[in-house]
């Protein structure tokens, strides 16, 4: 599919059978009492289908291995944004065939995210060097519990580690692109970072979005819902109405969708904030349902309101 002329209301990542499995688990009972939600994608990953989209110039968008990843090849070969799941190297290899026979040359990790890294190792081995900011290798080298996934992470293997890491910017030459990677203040996790072309004015956010979905928020790695709104209003403010914008979950998507993804989050925070000043619990709060103007368009999936309303009651 060509993305030139983009449709910006496809909605097929909804098809990704790794997140279909998730979505029916957490829209039951609570993550804690059910088998992890790591598991459940882990095991669907392996036989998910890869779609290819191909953007403007030499990018393009893998969906259906975890979080979405973007491609960059040409004469330097290719590079990749995100690398999904292990389990679903049979399937990235022949999408990534499809894309030119050019050897894999960089990865960069946008955060330390099982769904983002796991496919680190084989790509490495392929021949991948790995960028990151400096928290996505300090949390992939440790033990992490992660609560509202009942999931404890081991530290990753040496050759799935990033090799390059950076504290604040970085910009490499790749492919014709200046391209430019911005590490966020804490908000998704405290690893995120954007990954702009802007010779193609494409922009990966990352998990800092999640377009159509309530978004998750890992507060084991620093993550909070004021990080989110901080995040999304940068992201905003670093693109146009021209920018074809990545999410790390959900259709490729632009700034005005971005915009009311952001006021989304605003109106459900403050809402949040409010109960929890009058001394309400997160349960009371829950019964409250604050999220309820946004559940129909942002709740029907892999973050359920309940759910998404316990994460900002946590921050709020």
């Amino acid at each position: 599919m060509n993305m030139e002329n983009i449709n910006i209301d496809r909605r097929k990542f909804i098809g990704s059978a790794s997140l279909i499995s998730i979505g029916l688990l957490l829209s039951q009972k609570s993550v804690v009492a059910q088998e992890s939600p790591v598991n459940i994608i882990k095991k669907a990953a392996a036989t998910a289908k890869i779609e290819i989209t191909k953007l403007r110039g030499n990018l393009s968008v893998l969906e259906g291995s975890g979080g979405n990843i973007l491609v960059s090849t040409g004469k330097d070969g290719k590079l990749m944004v995100d690398g999904g799941i292990g389990v679903s190297k049979p399937n990235m290899s022949a999408a990534l065939a499809k894309l030119g026979n050019a050897p894999l040359k960089f990865l960069i990790n946008t955060h330390w995210h099982f769904d983002h890294v796991d496919g680190n190792l084989w790509l490495h081995e392929k021949g991948a060097a790995i960028v990151a900011h400096e928290n996505t290798l300090k949390n992939m080298s440790r033990t992490i519990r992660v609560d509202d996934w009942n999931f404890t992470f081991p530290p990753s293997p040496k050759g799935a580690l990033p090799g390059k890491t950076f504290a604040d910017k970085e910009s490499m030459t790749f492919n014709g692109e200046d391209i430019q990677m911005r590490h966020y203040a804490p908000a998704h996790t405290n690893s995120d970072i954007s990954v702009y072309f802007p010779k193609a004015d494409v922009l990966h956010v990352a998990d800092t979005w999640w377009n159509g979905h309530y978004p998750f928020i890992d507060y084991n790695t620093g993550g909070n819902i004021k990080g989110m709104i901080a995040a999304t209003n940068h992201n905003i403010g670093h693109s146009s109405d021209k920018t074809i914008i990545i999410p790390g979950h959900g259709p490729i998507g632009n700034r005005n969708q971005l915009i009311a993804y952001r006021d989304m989050l605003v109106h459900i925070y403050d809402a949040v904030k409010k109960l929890k000043q009058q001394g309400m619990t997160v349960e009371e709060v829950i019964k409250a349902k604050p999220t309820s103007t946004f559940d129909a368009k942002w709740g029907t999936f892999i973050i359920d309101p309940t759910f998404f309303t316990r994460l900002v009651f946590k921050g709020a």
